[in-house]
């Protein structure tokens, strides 16, 4: 490791998918031998390993958790889908307690070939949020909602901007809901600074992601997630309007790329450290 990276990263937390293909427990290792802080696990870490086993792996890497993907998938019209969902969000939750994860990220859910009624799918969004909400508050979590790129509506998430996370998470009315800032998902929106401000302003400024977004799109546009600095993303400007929103929560590298994944474990979260102390912590 070079100096720079074998030094303190603040606020750092590395996405477990960010190195997706390493090992769980070899992820572990080699982010706290990078002398980073905390991690964001997902729920098929829970699988692969147990509840327990994987909370025990983090405190014994002398890690911390924040946050936990994903929730999420709420648009279903149909009743028996609409029940099933929400369990396992309780269930997501239950996990994010046990892990100790801040903040469980809801990815909201898309549409189907035969409902493509936007709007009465954000409307079932809203309402199963409402539903959720009181679950969350109970186990002191909040719930992250995700806007994701609009190319990703259909399928992922019809929370294409910050703004319409926020009229959500204001409708419920819950302190527990609010959203997170996902660079390569918002960058491009003109609003971005306005949702940013009515987001702190409401308190509901829950969880800050960063990576690039690279060009050209990979088949998997999803994996087109760079490394920061690689791509087109204005680290400084979005990391500022972040800071000056009264943000001081932990910065979360979340990097969905076959490259990145391919490249040995030690090496990319070097890049990774590298990047964020450069582009990303001198603005946070």
């Amino acid at each position: 490791m070079t100096p720079q990276t074998a030094g303190p990263a603040p606020r750092l937390s590395i996405n477990r998918w960010t190195c997706r293909t390493t090992p769980l427990q070899d992820f572990l290792e080699a982010t706290a031998a990078h002398g980073i802080e905390a991690v964001g696990l997902w729920r098929q870490d829970v699988e692969e390993v147990g509840l327990p086993a994987l909370r025990r792996r983090v405190d014994d890497a002398g890690l911390r958790v924040t946050s936990l993907c994903r929730g999420g998938f709420l648009t279903t019209a149909d009743e028996t889908d609409r029940a099933a969902a929400l369990e396992d969000n309780r269930r997501a939750i239950d996990e994010a307690v046990a892990l100790g994860a801040p903040t469980l990220v809801m990815v909201v859910g898309g549409l189907t070939r035969e409902d493509k009624d936007l709007v009465a799918a954000r409307e079932r969004v809203t309402e199963n949020i409402a539903t959720l909400a009181p679950y969350a508050e109970d186990a002191g979590i909040t719930l992250s909602l995700e806007p994701m790129h609009p190319m990703f509506a259909a399928d992922r998430a019809v929370l294409s901007t910050t703004h319409q996370a926020l009229d959500i998470a204001e409708a419920v009315g819950s302190d527990a809901v609010g959203v997170v800032v996902d660079t390569y998902h918002v960058w491009w929106d003109p609003a971005l600074a306005s949702a940013i401000t009515r987001a702190a302003e409401t308190n509901r400024l829950l969880c800050y992601q960063v990576c690039d977004w690279n060009l050209p799109l990979a088949a998997e546009p999803l994996f087109s997630r760079g490394y920061m600095g690689d791509g087109f993303v204005d680290f400084p400007a979005i990391t500022t309007l972040i800071r000056d929103a009264g943000y001081t929560g932990d910065i979360e590298v979340e990097i969905f790329n076959e490259d990145v994944w391919a490249t040995p474990v030690e090496e990319s979260l070097g890049i990774v450290k590298d990047r964020y102390l450069e582009l990303v912590l001198p603005h946070a």
